[in-house]
Formats: structure tokens, C-alpha cells, sequence
């Protein structure tokens, strides 16, 4: 039982790691964080070459510890999928969070809600296994008919606090992308 409720808070994490990715017109280092950069042969999450900050709300400040990296990130976030232009200022980028017009806010809740649905997906498979578990441990007379029940009724309690907090999540992103 308590592999499964990490399991669920795991994909509760996973969610909200998924939304700080969203670019909703906030500057947030978490939207360049992940992003590979070729450095020194290999592909590296830019977080692990560079200082990431915000020195306001709207603009995303990156210091390469290595300057000489710093086209191939100008390079790499410009063919990104984020949609901004970086400003290559010498010793470091700047990328302007440009404000979201309603179309691109529309792709990002469908984003949001695709991101959701993988989440409940995981949900029910974690569901669908422990349940299996239960059975088994049932048919080899391990766990008696009522203690089944018993962990069966546990199991469907945790799922449903897992899928309401993904819920709470879900809107209270999808409100921000709108309100934004």
C-alpha cells in the first residue's frame, strides 16, 4: 500500500513538473530548465551548464558557466518549441516572455489537458495493477474474501484523492493560462 500511494503522489509531482514547463506568459526558470543543450560532446539539461534566473516577471536571464556554449543555447531555444526569439547580450541570453495571445493560450490549455490525461492514465494503470495484486494474493489464499474487499475499498479511496488533487491541478493551471 505504500508503494502504491508514492506511486500516486509520483504522478501528482510529475503533473505539476509537466505545468511549470507551460509558458503562459510568466517568466519561470523551470520553462528552459529541461531543455538539451550540446555541450562538450553530449546533450545536457541546460540547467546543468548554465545559471538560470528571473530578474522580473517577464524575462528569463541563462549564464553559461562556459561562454563558449552560449550560440549553441541561443541556437537550441531558438528551435525549441517555447516560441521565443533570445537576445544573445554577450556573457549571457535574455528571453523576453512575450504575452500570450488567445489562440496561443487555447494551445496551451489543450496542452494542459493533454499533459492531465496522460496523468489519469497513469492513475487508472497504477489502479488496474494493485487491484491485479490484490487477486492474486486472493486465488493463491493469501488474503481472505473480506480482507480483499477491505484493500480493494482502501486502493479505490487512494485513486480517488489522487485523481481529485490531479483535478485541482488541472484547473487551477488552466485558470492561470486564461487569466494570465
Amino acid at each position: 500500500m505504500t508503494n502504491l500511494f508514492d506511486q500516486l503522489q509520483k504522478t501528482v509531482e510529475h503533473l505539476r513538473s509537466e505545468f511549470a514547463t507551460l509558458q503562459i506568459g510568466r517568466a519561470s526558470a523551470a520553462l528552459v530548465e529541461d531543455i538539451q543543450v550540446e555541450s562538450y560532446g553530449s546533450m545536457i539539461a541546460l540547467k546543468a551548464t548554465a545559471n538560470i534566473s528571473c530578474p522580473d516577471s517577464k524575462t528569463i536571464q541563462i549564464e553559461p558557466w562556459d561562454k563558449s556554449i552560449i550560440g549553441t543555447i541561443e541556437k537550441t531555444i531558438r528551435e525549441s518549441s517555447l516560441g521565443i526569439n533570445p537576445q544573445n547580450m554577450g556573457g549571457y541570453i535574455l528571453l523576453p516572455i512575450p504575452p500570450l495571445t488567445e489562440e496561443r493560450r487555447k494551445q496551451v490549455v489543450k496542452l494542459a489537458h493533454d499533459m492531465t490525461e496522460q496523468a489519469r492514465i497513469s492513475i487508472r494503470n497504477i489502479r488496474h495493477d494493485a487491484i491485479k495484486e490484490i487477486k492474486q494474493l486472493k486465488d493463491a489464499k493469501e488474503l481472505s474474501e473480506d480482507e480483499a474487499k477491505s484493500e480493494e475499498k482502501q486502493i479505490q479511496e487512494k485513486i480517488d484523492t489522487a485523481n481529485k488533487q490531479i483535478d485541482e491541478i488541472s484547473k487551477k493551471k488552466e485558470a492561470d493560462i486564461l487569466n494570465n
